[in-house]
């Protein structure tokens, strides 16, 4: 039994768009901004708002708390008090903890870093790390990315009498714990730009508004850049203040005044070269990641916040083999987990729960994530905790609630948390077999009526000879790319195949035919053979790459399919429509035989020369919308 591949995805192509006129809108290509009105933008102001975001309103307006922790901060810096910055061992709490002991040093307080252990001490502010600090005289903490459910330590906290400014974005419970000051999105008014930060984002606008307070714009050096990588790996809405901040930060990020962040993109090969939204989350935040995955994350932190470059490059260093650690690790795990699948059978349990207790915590995660990607089912995978419990990371196809999932099982686990996407429990080992039981029992409901096989839904046709540089730069004018803005998908079809070749690594090369030249094309973790068809419809996101210090374009297949003739069949309701191009027109004919031509220059011309139906013309629509012609 082999994992699904692209060749087993379905296609679900885009719906005809309702002929809205955006032609001069902007200058961008038609399939760009066929691409931009699927999305929802289908007024032109829509459109000019994406591409040149309005300015931040004042963050004082929009943070009910932002006025109170501003006053103890500035006590802290014009005193040079003692306190502690207690973040997380992801990228996004890294980040934010170097952010603001830079900005905060820089004002005068004396920061520390006060991050906790993902294998000893697990997630967020504890009691224990709250006593250790009071101990030493500190008497104002700030949690960055973390805190809102600490409820034990900020008891104790303020037992101690120690004062607490919480900055989080995770879900406030019903109950408000005792702090100081909370900075959170869900406080700022409906609507309001900042409602997308991650805990990077809320470090800036923490750090920003102090500067302005103490005018000294100086502080903010390099905030920008460690905002940007932040606010990327924890993958953050790239809406509102988000893509605002991101546009202005990643244009420079490439010149970052901060030696760490220059020495690992030399090693991730950026070096002197622009960085982009998907440079930050395929190259260097996996290497910042990795540190807090299997070390200690205090090797991040002084990495991003060292002003010495021989010290940088040694950090830098560690985080590589770090990462390089971190691939084996999760090449090894995958591969038994695979072996775990296959070796129950041609018949799948609608809910993948995967467990050996050797496997490393700090990558289960992305071992999940990589399942769900090649079998389209929910995943969780554990590993031993000691005590007689194991802890999983969970991850799920769109559509299926991981958060919810959890707390309809909640009897049966010691602790869990998540959001839609993605979440993590502990469980007791001997309640693994009846956990397993109820979540696919939930998956198989969640199945019903669809298909189990993973979907592809390209965005807009893009024939490869559109393809060239001056598309790309267009395209570019859409960045940053992430979540809430996605790298468009493309979709072409008869695309003819030169060469293919299986790579090491188990990756798929193609080489198109594109014009009068041809076009490279990289399907990653190819899953199947070589394509046995030289004609191929394509769905594709189009990236650049650089071989020998040279710009190229290349194609990041997401599906492939052998290209069907001219001719298609469109089934509505229960009646067939033949459909094929014939000249320069469309041909379509009825289960009786009757037949429709429809001269084919564009679709207003072809709806606007003869009369239809509205019937009909949804019809000659989706037609050519199945032929390619049109995007």
């Amino acid at each position: 039994m082999h994992p699904p591949s692209a060749l087993d995805r379905v296609w679900q192509l885009p719906l005809p768009l309702d002929g809205a006129d955006f032609d001069s809108c902007c200058d961008l290509p038609v399939e760009l901004l066929a691409v931009l009105q699927r999305r929802g933008l289908t007024e032109i102001n829509q459109v000019e708002d994406l591409l040149k975001p309005a300015t931040a309103p004042p963050a004082l307006k929009h943070f009910p708390h932002l006025a109170i922790a501003l006053e103890r901060l500035e006590i802290s810096c014009r005193r040079g008090e003692l306190l502690a910055i207690c973040g997380d061992y992801d990228a996004d709490g890294m980040t934010s903890t170097a952010l603001l002991l830079g900005v905060l040093q820089r004002l005068g307080a004396k920061p520390i870093a006060a991050i906790p252990s993902r294998q000893e001490d697990g997630y967020g502010l504890n009691a224990a790390m709250v006593e250790r600090l009071a101990a030493n005289g500190y008497r104002l903490l700030v949690t960055v990315d973390n805190g809102i459910s600490a409820r034990e330590a900020l008891d104790r906290a303020q037992a101690l009498g120690v004062e607490v400014i919480v900055t989080d974005h995770h879900s406030i419970p019903a109950e408000m714990p005792p702090l100081l000051a909370l900075l959170h999105p869900a406080t700022t008014p409906d609507g309001s730009p900042y409602r997308g930060l991650a805990g990077v984002g809320l470090a800036y606008v923490l750090a920003r508004a102090l500067a302005q307070k103490l005018k000294r714009a100086d502080a903010l050096q390099a905030a920008l850049d460690l905002f940007c990588i932040g606010t990327i790996a924890d993958m953050a809405p790239l809406v509102g203040v988000n893509r605002l901040w991101l546009m202005e930060g990643l244009s420079n990020l490439h010149r970052s005044q901060l030696p760490g962040l220059r020495a690992l993109a030399q090693l991730a090969g950026l070096e002197d070269r622009s960085i982009d939204s998907q440079a930050v989350g395929f190259l260097l935040a996996p290497r910042l990641n990795a540190v807090g995955r299997l070390a200690d994350p205090a090797l991040a932190v002084e990495l991003l916040t060292t002003s010495d470059q021989n010290r940088a490059l040694e950090l830098a260093d560690q985080c590589e083999a770090l990462n390089r650690q971190r691939r084996d690790l999760c090449d090894g795990i995958e591969a038994e987990a695979q072996a775990l699948v296959e070796a129950d059978g041609p018949q799948r349990p609608p809910f993948l729960l995967l467990a050996q207790n050797h496997w490393h915590h700090g990558v289960i995660g992305i071992v999940a994530a990589r399942l769900v990607e090649r079998w389209g089912l929910p995943v969780a995978i554990l590993a031993g905790e000691g005590n007689g419990k194991m802890r999983a990371s969970v991850r799920a196809p769109q559509g299926f609630a991981v958060d919810q999932a959890l707390h309809a099982c909640g009897h049966l686990l010691e602790r869990y948390g998540g959001h839609p996407a993605a979440g993590g429990f502990t469980v007791r080992a001997d309640q693994v077999a009846a956990l397993h039981e109820q979540l696919s029992a939930l998956a198989a409901q969640w199945l019903q009526g669809r298909s189990s096989a993973l979907v592809v839904a390209p965005e807009a046709l893009l024939p490869l000879g559109r393809i060239d540089a001056d598309f790309l730069h267009q395209m570019q004018r859409l960045e940053p790319f992430g979540v809430g803005n996605p790298t468009p998908l493309f979709w072409a079809r008869h695309c003819q195949v030169k060469r293919s070749k299986l790579l090491r690594g188990g990756h798929l090369s193609l080489e198109l035919a594109s014009g009068s030249g041809s076009i490279t094309a990289i399907a990653w973790r190819w899953n199947g053979p070589e394509p046995s068809t030289r004609l191929l419809d394509l769905a594709f996101r189009l990236r650049q790459s650089y071989w020998q210090g040279q710009l190229r374009l290349q194609l990041e297949l997401e599906a492939l399919r052998p290209s069907e003739t001219e001719a298609i069949v469109l089934m509505r309701g229960k009646r067939e429509y033949q459909c094929e191009k014939e000249g320069s027109n469309l041909l379509i004919r009825n289960p009786e035989g009757e037949e429709l031509r429809v001269a084919w220059l564009d679709q207003d011309r072809a709806a606007n020369g003869q009369s239809l139906h509205p019937h009909t013309l949804a019809l000659v629509q989706q037609a050519a919308q199945a032929l390619g012609l049109v995007a």
